[in-house]
């Protein structure tokens, strides 16, 4: 006990877990951007993804699934070597789950057997039920979707990446902090000066959220009837992209690319279907364009509706005819544009600030590790 005090009072050793590699936005900005300014109040955080990123590049190509298999069976293997970890950690900072299929073993060795304090981070609504466009039903039954709700119970506390994820969190009978996906506003920078000749509407998202910009594709058409724009699309995942009458750059998504693909929009784009997992999202993409000093516009759905201030840093949408109607206001008007996008950076730094959500992380996971030392007092 007097080793546990020592090391506490001078550094809090935390062992992160996630199921993606550091290509994965989830893993990215809800652990790895933590550790340098989680040093600065004296903690270390030590993080150690399931997977990885090779594996992650191949996850959804049905073409690799033999030797995703395999690399995922190595993946596990290196988990329970993990556990040696565990023992010499104050405590657990989950991503979500630490393995990305099968029941929480790992967290129920960790927290039952080895009793260290866990604490969960969930950015997403992973308590909601999905099938797999990839795999199908084989994956849904690996995914092994209860084992959000065991998670929550064995937690000490749960970091919620928005109000509706902390409800549902609170309403299992569990204390909650919410703390939403942000980004380094001094990597994130507003383009020194913009040169398209022509404006650029852009997305970035992943295979899974590309259905969400496909369901403002007739609108996108209607547009380009009446209005000059080039339509950047960032990680479809999709080989090719064609919309009869659009101009598409279909690109795929790249880490080393990701603050220069947002740069090079003039407009974002946030369509989101108002369903349960939906309304469970983080809105990360608002506070992603409004960081590189871009008006958006977006669906008012969960997160969504709570981020940035309408009709001054973007503007809502929920029919066809106020998507087409904000955009073409946007694509008509360069000052306007101008103008939001500066008061979507103001708006980042005032309440997006890396630091500050670092020192709200810090503070939760020093109390969750003194009431681990008043019980062993």
């Amino acid at each position: 006990m007097g080793e546990v005090k020592a090391r506490t009072s001078r550094t809090l050793r935390v062992l992160g877990l996630a199921s993606y590699p550091e290509q994965a936005a989830a893993t990215r900005y809800r652990l790895m951007q933590f550790v340098a300014p989680l040093a600065d109040h004296g903690i270390e955080l030590i993080v150690r993804p399931f997977m990885d990123s090779e594996t992650f590049a191949n996850l959804y190509r049905r073409e690799a699934v033999f030797r995703n298999a395999v690399s995922l069976l190595e993946a596990t293997v290196r988990r329970v070597v993990d556990l040696l970890e565990v023992s010499q950690a104050d405590l657990l900072l989950v991503q979500r789950e630490a393995m990305m299929f099968g029941p929480p073993v790992f967290e129920w060795i960790s927290t039952k057997i080895m009793q260290r304090p866990m604490v969960l981070d969930l950015d997403d609504a992973t308590y909601v039920r999905y099938v797999s466009p990839t795999y199908g039903k084989l994956a849904s039954a690996l995914k092994w979707f209860s084992k959000t709700h065991d998670l929550i119970s064995w937690s000490k506390l749960v970091i919620c990446g928005n109000r509706s994820i902390a409800e549902y969190v609170t309403s299992k009978g569990k204390r909650a902090v919410i703390i939403p996906t942000v980004v380094d506003t001094d990597r994130f920078r507003p383009a020194k000066e913009r040169k398209n000749d022509v404006p650029v509407i852009g997305w970035i998202g992943t295979h899974s959220t590309f259905p969400y910009l496909e369901s403002i594709f007739p609108v996108l058409q209607k547009l380009a009837r009446s209005h000059q724009f080039r339509l950047k699309v960032i990680g479809s995942g999709r080989q090719t992209l064609e919309l009869p009458g659009v101009e598409i750059e279909n690109c795929e998504w790249r880490l080393e690319c990701e603050v220069a693909d947002l740069q090079s929009f003039d407009i974002g784009l946030y369509p989101i279907r108002r369903d349960e997992w939906a309304i469970g999202k983080s809105g990360f993409k608002a506070v992603q364009y409004m960081a590189v000093g871009i008006p958006y516009v977006v669906s008012p759905v969960g997160a969504c509706a709570e981020i940035g201030e309408p009709n001054v840093t973007h503007f809502c949408a929920n029919t066809e005819d106020e998507w087409y109607e904000a955009l073409a206001r946007l694509i008509e008007d360069r000052a306007l544009r101008l103008k939001m996008g500066r008061a979507g950076r103001k708006h980042a730094e005032s309440y997006y600030a890396l630091s500050d959500q670092a020192t709200k992380l810090a503070r939760a996971l020093k109390e969750v590790a003194n009431e681990r030392l008043n019980l062993m007092s």
